[in-house]
């Protein structure tokens, strides 16, 4: 949460030299509090696992938040119960005259298949174009994230000669960047995929920056410059031993894999992997709340964006 200081304090440039966020006494007292509406489009197969996994990381601040889970009807899910599905998630039709504060869209496991071949590419397509009007500002992952470059701004996927598999550390390309805010000089982020994207094709869209990225995973973090948008290609949200989980069910399907990198001690799988990566994650999704949804999103949503 932003420090309130008084009107006209001198000390208030140096703060905001050193990137602290301060806010003034008329904007403190004239701010209306609300719940903030966030949406989660679910496409990962064991959405039980990753709905926990997010909701761990947006809850970890002092906002108040109303969730809605979201799923692809035009794709029957064969890893969740039914009965979940039924009771807690809703259907695109269901939400799409609402407007909603902020949105995450999930990775899946098809960045290996053209986009067009997903079979609910055209829904989903649907409701990234909504976004536009409905939602104030959207987070993609993974291959959402690939998949929302791709939409929006026609940003190819490429084919990695193996998976970019393990913990990587990422350094901050524009540290000053909101998003960035008390984010150390290198912090390490859980990576898995196949596919990539390159920074050369990101800089040909003016709308674009790349906010932080890896000498060896790669781009990480684009964000549009009006806060709008950003894509990430990591899993700050996943758990300890969730790559241990992915490394030992590809072993075990005889799947070529290799142990993930910076991962496991001694790069031993049989001792417990350290999780680095948890502070970081956590103060990932609390900047993104806080600077480009709580702070930014206006009060009354019946609105135009």
């Amino acid at each position: 949460m932003p420090i309130t200081v008084p009107d006209g304090l001198p000390s208030i440039e140096e703060l905001r030299r050193e990137n602290i966020f301060t806010i003034n006494e008329y904007r403190a007292n004239h701010q209306d509090i609300r719940p903030l509406k966030i949406v989660i489009l679910n496409l990962m197969p064991k959405k039980v696992e990753t709905e926990t996994q997010l909701l761990r990381m947006l809850s970890n601040t002092p906002l108040q938040m109303e969730m809605e889970l979201l799923q692809a009807t035009s794709h029957k899910s064969k890893n969740t119960p039914q009965e979940h599905l039924l009771k807690f998630y809703k259907t695109f039709g269901e939400i799409r005259q609402e407007k909603f504060d902020g949105m995450i869209i999930t990775g899946a496991p098809v960045e290996q298949m053209p986009f067009e071949a997903v079979d609910y590419w055209e829904e989903l397509c649907q409701i990234m174009e909504w976004t536009k009007s409905h939602v104030f500002s959207t987070l993609y992952i993974c291959w959402g994230a690939q998949a929302g470059l791709y939409y929006h701004y026609k940003i190819p996927k490429y084919d990695l000669p193996r998976k970019m598999f393990g913990i990587y550390d990422q350094t901050p390309l524009l540290p000053t960047h909101e998003l960035l805010r008390g984010f150390n000089d290198r912090f390490p982020v859980p990576h898995s995929r196949h596919t990539e994207i390159r920074a050369e094709d990101i800089a040909k869209a003016d709308n674009l920056q790349i906010l932080a990225a890896s000498k060896e995973s790669g781009v990480h973090l684009v964000g549009s410059k009006d806060g709008r948008q950003f894509f990430v290609t990591g899993h700050s949200e996943y758990d300890r031993d969730t790559l241990a989980n992915e490394y030992r069910r590809d072993l075990a399907k005889n799947l070529p894999i290799q142990i993930p990198e910076h991962y496991f001690p001694g790069d031993d799988p049989g001792r417990e992997p350290l999780l680095t990566w948890r502070s970081h994650g956590s103060l990932f999704y609390s900047n993104w709340l806080n600077y480009f949804v709580y702070q930014k999103t206006p009060f009354d949503l019946s609105g135009q964006f």
